[in-house]
């Protein structure tokens, strides 16, 4: 089967990688450039928080048992995946209430979660400074992060190594349903074809499902201070101790490779606006290094390489979309807000769904019927702790 893939973020190259596994003809379209989407601005933690109804918190768990998989079947350390946990507490009575609701949710789903102590939390990270007032944390041990390029090397390098092409720049504007395949129709005034697409353009996706005749609504990415935009801060290399992810009432942290750190002040989301990026040594970049300095040793007189407006691929539902557009099973659509835990998972069944045809209960309530046509649709607030971003 003669197959291309709109996009070369995590989605793509997963579906690009499985599909070419499966003996397809693979041309992924890439309008810019590999990461040049939500893949490169993530802070990619992969996890199972606050993900309902129950289904979805299944589909993100299969997620991270699918990132497992692909780390045993590279027979080494996976360059682009940490297992290593994560910590999570509270700075207030509120607070401490939602926490301890969210871990006996998980606990009662099986999760793996458990209390401990802030001694505990200070072997397991040495440079931790814990408010005094802090006695629980919650420490969710099969969590990790991601390093997006790296994962999406691993993906794509072995999509290339089985014959998968690349076309970059390839901007598509229209996809037309024909009787033997779907014409690809470029911004340069050219065409392709192919038997079956899937559409993988993150939050580009209305525009090109709109193209295909069946609008699929996204959250606007665009739109300053709401659900779909924040902010990420990339520090330079500091010397400070920390090997997982750090999820805090003021400041969300992970490790990001040669000793820099990736922060996210989530009230902070409030001021993005990816018409008006904050300047990297501006007020925004000197509260998350403040913020920093307080939560870990060795970080004091850090600074910001980047300071980046991140904006989400969120269905305007804030679900996941997998399926086929209308009745035919030539057009395939992925768009999902967790991209990162879920990319290698879907790519996977997104494969073999247009492959075989058979249809994966994993992704019965994820279909994007739901959503074509519709008009009223819920409004998306801004994450307000970690697990909503």
């Amino acid at each position: 089967m003669k197959t291309a893939v709109i996009g070369l973020g995590v989605l793509g190259a997963a579906t690009a990688r499985s599909l070419a596994r499966e003996g397809a003809e693979v041309t992924v379209f890439e309008r810019a450039g590999a990461l040049a989407g939500t893949s490169g601005t993530s802070f990619a933690w992969t996890n199972s928080h606050h993900k309902n109804p129950r289904s979805y918190h299944d589909l993100n768990l299969a997620g991270m048992a699918e990132h497992e998989a692909l780390a045993q079947e590279a027979g080494t350390v996976p360059a682009w995946y940490v297992r290593n946990g994560n910590l999570e507490w509270a700075e207030d009575a509120a607070g401490t209430e939602r926490l301890a609701a969210s871990v006996a949710e998980l606990a009662d789903r099986d999760y793996p979660v458990h209390w401990i102590t802030p001694r505990r939390a200070c072997e397991l990270v040495p440079d931790l400074r814990l408010p005094a007032h802090v006695e629980h944390i919650a420490h969710y041990p099969e969590e990790g992060h991601v390093f997006p390029a790296l994962l999406l090397a691993r993906l794509w390098g072995e999509a290339r190594d089985l014959g998968a092409e690349l076309r970059c720049p390839a901007n598509v504007t229209g996809l037309q349903e024909t009787g033997d395949g779907v014409r690809i129709e470029l911004s340069d005034g050219s065409a392709a074809r192919a038997d079956a697409v899937v559409i993988a353009a993150g939050r580009w996706t209305e525009a090109l499902t709109a193209a295909a005749g069946h609008r699929v609504p996204m959250a606007d990415p665009d739109a300053a201070g709401t659900a779909t935009v924040g902010l990420l801060g990339y520090t330079a290399p500091l010397p400070a101790r920390l090997d997982r992810v750090l999820t805090t009432p003021r400041l969300n942290v992970r490790p990001d490779g040669g000793g820099r750190l990736i922060v996210q002040g989530l009230d902070l989301d409030a001021d993005a606006d990816p018409a008006a990026p904050p300047a990297v040594d501006g007020r925004h970049a000197r509260e998350l290094c403040r913020r920093l300095s307080g939560l870990l040793a060795g970080t004091e007189g850090a600074r910001l390489e980047s300071l980046r407006v991140g904006q989400r691929a969120l269905p305007a539902d804030g679900l996941t979309v997998a399926g086929f557009l209308g009745d035919s099973t030539r057009v395939y659509t992925l768009a999902t807000h967790s991209g990162i835990t879920l990319g290698p998972l879907l790519g996977r069944l997104a494969a073999r769904e247009l492959l075989t045809g058979e249809p994966d209960g994993l992704l019965a309530d994820f279909r994007p019927a739901r959503l074509i046509g519709r008009t009223r649709l819920p409004v998306l607030q801004p994450a307000r702790f970690a697990g909503q971003q």
